[in-house]
């Protein structure tokens, strides 16, 4: 695999993150009030000055990683007009990111490997029971294996 620049990257995450600002005003989402999306806009907003403008400290493909995660995992997650239209714009702009459902592969492979997905199970457990996208025999898996995790780092 070639390493990553960089550069390319951020300006590939910043072209995403201006689609999604787009299908947040084209297509707002009704669980969002007035006052809710202009929140949201804003940090995606802050998300794309952060990527194309870090700290050197920040410069970084791993530090970026967790950026990507932030501003994919409302499309990853969520559905609707926005997130259907989020998803056709990535697609015809060539950018190379997939909607993939990121908590099925680690319930299926039953293990949470780093802090990205271990912070990504735990922001997501509760509302993914919540609307029926996993059983309540999945979420104690899940709890589970924050626990291992938890484990494990110490």
């Amino acid at each position: 695999m070639t390493k990553k620049i960089y550069e390319d990257e951020a300006i590939k995450l910043s072209k995403a993150i201006d689609i999604a600002i787009e299908a947040f005003e084209k297509y707002p989402a009704e669980i969002f009030t007035e006052e809710n999306l202009k929140h949201f806009i804003n940090c995606y907003r802050e998300r794309k000055d952060f990527a194309l403008n870090p700290e050197p400290k920040f410069r970084k493909i791993a530090s970026l990683k967790y950026l990507i995660d932030d501003v994919f995992i409302y499309f990853q997650e969520s559905n609707g007009k926005d997130v259907e239209y989020f998803w056709k714009q990535i697609k015809e702009q060539n950018l190379d990111y997939v909607r993939e459902d990121k908590l099925w592969k680690i319930i299926k492979r039953g293990k949470i490997k780093n802090r990205i997905e271990f912070e990504y199970v735990t922001d997501l457990i509760v509302a993914a029971e919540q609307e029926k996208r996993i059983t309540q025999d999945e979420a104690k898996k899940l709890g589970e294996m924050i626990g291992e995790f938890e484990l494990r780092k110490k």
